[in-house]
C-alpha cells in the first residue's frame, strides 16, 4: 500500500509535523514574549534559550524505558496534550497580570521535556505501522517536515507576532498542539502494553537504570551503530562549531545586511529539505548501506565553498556550501534512522533511539564553545573551514567500517538485547 493511502502513517505525520511547527515557533515565540512583554535582560534571555535545551540531556535517557514501557501513540497524544496547557499557560498568566520569568523558565524546561518525549515515540513509533520496505520513504518524510518547520517555523512565530502580537502568537502556538492532537487520535493501530517494573520506589529506579544501561550496551555493543554514533557525535559537534560562526561570518566578515542574512542561511536550508524529499529515492538508488558513508564523503565535501566566500558575488557559495551540507546530513540522518529502525527489536527502540540521541545531542553545546574560542583565537574563517573539514571527516567512522562492503541492509537479521549482553 503507497504511504499516500496509508491512513495511521498519514495521521502520524500530520500530527508530527503540526508538532514540530509548533516546537520551532515557540523557540522564537518565548524569548520574543521575555523581551516584549517582560523587558528581560540579555542574561535572562539566555537562560531562558538553555532551559528549552537542557531537557534534551537531562531527560532523553529516562525517556527511552518509559517510551518502551507505554503504548507511544498514548504518550505522543499526552505530550500534546500537555504542551497545549503548558504553552497555553503563558497568554492566560499575561492576561490576567501575573505572568514572570520564572513562568517562562518553567514552560520552556517543561515543554522541551514534552519535546524529547514526543520526539524519541515517534521515531520508536513507525517501524510498528508501516512495512519495512517504507520505512526510509517514511522518515524521508518525516525528516523533511522537520527541516521544513525548522526553517518556516522562526519566520512564521514572527508574521503571527506581527499579525496579532505576542499573546495572540502564544495562543495559536499552544492550538497547534491541539490539531496535533486530534491527528494523533486518528491512528488505529495500537500496540501492547509492556511488563510493568518491580513495585516499590528502589525497584523501580533499579529497573530504569537496568533498562537505560541496556538500550546503551545496545548501541555500543554493535559492530555499526556504534561507528554511525561516533559519525553523528563528531558531525554535530563540529556543525555546531559552523553554526555559532554562520551569522558572525556573514554580518562582519563578509559584510552582508542583517535583513539579507535570513535569507541566505534560508536558501542555504532548503538543500536539508531536498535531501529529506530525495532520501528515499537515493536508498534505493544507491543502495541503502553505501549511502551512509556515500552522503557525507561525496555529497558533503563541497561544503568547503562556504567558508570561501568573500564580499560581492561570490557570497552565493556560503548558501550553496551550506546547502550541499544540509543535504548531505540530511540523506545520513534519514539513512541510519531506518537503519536502526530495522537492526533493532521493537521492544528496546525507544531505549535504543533515547541512548543515541543523548549522545549525539551532547557534543552541540561544546561545539558551540570550542568555536567561540577557536574564532577568538585564530578568526572566524579559519574557524569555519575547521568545522567545515571536522564535519566532512565525521563520515570516515563509517567510511572505514562493515559499511564500506555492504550495499544494502536488506536481510540483515536484528540484534536481540540478549545476545548483545
Amino acid at each position: 500500500m503507497s504511504l499516500w493511502r496509508h491512513r495511521d502513517f498519514l495521521s502520524l505525520w500530520a500530527g508530527q509535523s503540526i508538532s514540530e511547527i509548533g516546537s520551532a515557533v515557540t523557540k522564537l515565540a518565548l524569548p520574543l514574549t521575555a523581551v516584549v512583554v517582560l523587558d528581560a535582560s540579555p542574561f535572562e534571555v539566555g537562560l531562558l534559550t538553555a532551559a528549552a535545551t537542557v531537557a534534551f540531556i537531562v531527560v532523553t535517557l529516562p525517556a527511552g524505558p518509559i517510551v518502551d514501557r507505554f503504548p507511544k501513540r498514548t504518550i505522543m497524544i499526552i505530550c500534546d496534550a500537555a504542551r497545549l496547557l503548558i504553552i497555553g499557560s503563558v497568554p492566560v498568566a499575561w492576561y490576567v497580570g501575573l505572568l514572570g520569568i520564572g513562568q517562562l523558565y518553567a514552560v520552556a524546561l517543561a515543554a522541551g521535556a514534552c519535546t524529547v518525549f514526543f520526539d524519541v515515540a515517534y521515531q520508536s513509533y513507525v517501524p510498528a505501522i508501516v512495512a519495512r520496505d517504507q520505512l526510509a520513504d517514511a522518515n524521508g518524510r518525516l525528516t523533511t517536515t522537520q527541516e521544513l518547520a525548522e526553517l518556516t517555523g522562526p519566520g512564521l512565530g514572527s508574521v503571527l507576532v506581527g499579525m496579532i502580537g505576542v499573546a495572540g502568537a502564544m495562543i495559536a502556538d499552544a492550538a497547534s498542539y491541539l490539531v496535533s492532537l486530534v491527528a494523533l487520535t486518528r491512528i488505529r493501530h495500537r500496540e501492547p502494553r509492556r511488563p510493568s517494573p518491580p513495585p516499590g520506589r528502589a525497584g523501580r529506579r533499579s529497573r530504569m537504570r537496568a533498562e537505560i544501561a541496556e538500550g546503551m550496551r545496545f548501541v555500543l555493543r554493535h559492530p555499526i551503530l556504534r561507528r554511525v554514533v561516533a559519525c553523528s557525535a563528531t558531525s554535530n559537534l563540529f556543525s555546531s562549531m559552523a553554526t555559532a560562526m554562520q551569522v558572525l561570518f556573514l554580518v562582519r566578515v563578509l559584510g552582508v545586511d542583517p535583513a539579507v542574512t535570513g535569507l541566505l542561511l534560508a536558501a542555504g536550508a532548503l538543500g536539508g529539505i531536498l535531501g529529506g524529499v530525495l532520501s528515499g529515492w537515493l536508498a534505493r538508488t544507491v543502495g541503502s548501506a553505501r549511502i551512509i558513508w556515500l552522503s557525507i564523503l561525496v555529497f558533503g565535501m563541497p561544503q568547503f565553498v562556504a567558508a570561501l566566500a568573500h564580499p560581492g558575488w561570490s557570497v552565493v557559495l556560503f548558501p550553496i556550501g551550506f546547502g550541499l551540507s544540509y543535504f548531505a546530513i540530511v540523506s545520513f540522518n534519514v539513512a541510519v534512522v531506518t537503519y536502526r529502525q530495522t537492526v533493532c527489536p521493537p521492544e528496546l527502540l525507544g531505549r535504543m533511539n533515547a541512548a543515541i540521541r543523548w549522545v549525539v545531542w551532547s557534543t552541540i553545546p561544546v561545539g558551540g564553545v570550542v568555536a567561540g574560542v577557536l574564532g577568538t583565537a585564530v578568526g572566524i574563517r579559519p574557524t569555519l573551514l575547521v568545522a567545515c573539514l571536522g564535519t566532512w571527516a565525521a563520515g570516515l567512522w563509517v567510511f572505514f567500517s562493515p559499511l564500506r562492503r555492504m550495499r544494502d541492509f536488506a536481510g540483515e537479521p536484528q540484534v536481540t538485547g540478549v545476545a548483545e549482553r
